[in-house]
């Protein structure tokens, strides 16, 4: 039973933090009665996890979390992506901060777990614009490039979005239920929201 595995590259790591979700599924679980575990993905981090987890990432601004899942096997991965493409960076040692990059590492770890590429499914949040003076045609407006490139990944990869939380011009802090696949968001000018 793989039911307690998660994964992190080179780690295995669970962090407790008090989550959006409430009064769902998510709450409880048989194999923790008190509280499912909940595990924070960093920037530039990929986290892969098997139900009954929460995968969790606070303060998106131009950064996106990533959330790919298949809801048949019960399996999640979450990348908190920086930049882009590696290709325009000098530093390239983390692969997992990169749009064209972290969505392979992301999909590895959910294939080696037990997924089938066929079933899996994004959602996408984040991507704002932090700097109301920068544009949108402004190269420096990285959150847009940031969606772009992830899209463009997710669709070079034949992997469907089925939701997104993009752009704006506020923070957002996510956490993605891997049991029911719901996306939890919180940002100071809507509220809560699910997608």
């Amino acid at each position: 039973m793989i039911g307690d595995l998660f994964l992190t590259p080179g780690k295995i790591m669970c962090f407790s933090i008090t989550p959006l979700l409430q009064n769902s599924n998510c709450e409880r679980s048989e194999l923790s009665p008190t509280m499912d575990k909940v595990i924070k993905v960093g920037l530039g981090e990929v986290k892969t996890a098997v139900k009954p987890h929460i995968l969790a990432t606070p303060s998106l601004g131009s950064c996106v979390a990533v959330i790919l899942y298949d809801e048949l096997m019960g399996i999640g991965s979450m990348a908190h992506i920086m930049l882009p493409d590696i290709n325009l960076a000098k530093a390239r040692n983390n692969k997992a901060k990169f749009a064209n990059t972290a969505i392979e590492i992301m999909l590895q770890e959910m294939l080696d777990l037990g997924a089938a590429k066929r079933r899996v499914k994004a959602k996408i949040v984040g991507g704002a614009n932090m700097f109301p003076t920068v544009n949108r045609g402004n190269p420096m407006h990285i959150g847009l490039r940031n969606v772009a490139a992830v899209k463009n990944e997710l669709k070079r990869q034949k992997i469907r979005l089925i939701a997104e939380d993009t752009e704006g011009n506020y923070s957002r802090s996510v956490e993605f239920c891997v049991e029911t696949s719901v996306v939890r968001i919180r940002n100071l000018f809507e509220g809560n929201k699910e997608i």
